[in-house]
């Protein structure tokens, strides 16, 4: 089995913050990701973006290549390789540095599964892949921001919804919005691309946090975690 590996770019001077990449893949497979399968190409996609946009404020990103397409039950690859991933970025960077974790689909699930990780100051979760009984606990204290597109027919939002209730009665930071649009993130793209490079920015505290993320963290359930975009 190969190892996973990164697609790094750096911050334009000091490094200030990182945001890690996790793409979408599927169920159950051990081969390795296509490289141009289309859930690789759209976070890649993302990455880009908040590069351009964010690199001169000190943030720098970088993109997980899994070892594997398949999350592979109790194996949890793609978890495993954003383990991996941060501890890199904190060997390369030092533990001081924050991690924000942007992750879609499977990728969303691998984020948020290593959102108690050192160093992680955010996590940024596009239509995630949250499966009933998916551990909540470890993110106690943390800030999570979810995105799920209304007319998502291959991870139904109700999915994030129901993980979004689980995680702030652990004591987890949620906000959760939705945008119309379904999975591959490809209606009102901007607003996708703008939400995770907000999440960044405020998650390494380069930025204040949206008002409209600050005003959901604020409201109870389920006000604070349905909110249309």
């Amino acid at each position: 089995m190969e190892h996973p590996r990164l697609e790094t770019r750096p911050a334009e001077g000091e490094t200030r913050g990182i945001a890690v990449f996790c793409h979408g893949g599927t169920a159950a497979s051990v081969s390795p990701p296509k490289d141009k399968a289309l859930s690789l190409v759209r976070m890649r996609a993302f990455e880009q973006f908040v590069h351009r946009s964010a690199a001169e404020r000190g943030i720098a990103t970088c993109l997980v290549r899994y070892r594997v397409a398949g999350w592979n039950g109790e194996a949890a690859d793609a978890f495993a390789d954003v383990r991996w991933a941060i501890g890199q970025m904190r060997a390369e960077h030092g533990a001081d540095v924050p991690i924000v974790l942007v992750g879609h689909s499977m990728g969303g699930r691998a984020a948020l599964r290593a959102g108690g990780e050192p160093s992680v100051t955010g996590v940024c979760a596009l239509a995630p892949w949250t499966p009933p009984g998916e551990p909540v606990m470890h993110l106690r204290d943390q800030t999570v921001t979810i995105l799920h597109g209304r007319a998502d027919r291959w991870v139904p939002a109700k999915l994030s919804a129901d993980f979004a209730v689980r995680a702030r009665r652990a004591g987890a930071r949620v906000a959760r919005f939705t945008v119309a649009g379904g999975h591959g993130m490809l209606r009102s793209a901007h607003q996708w691309h703008t939400f995770a490079r907000d999440a960044v920015l405020a998650g390494t505290g380069l930025e204040p946090m949206r008002a409209d993320v600050s005003n959901a963290l604020r409201q109870p359930s389920p006000e604070g975690l349905a909110v249309p975009l």
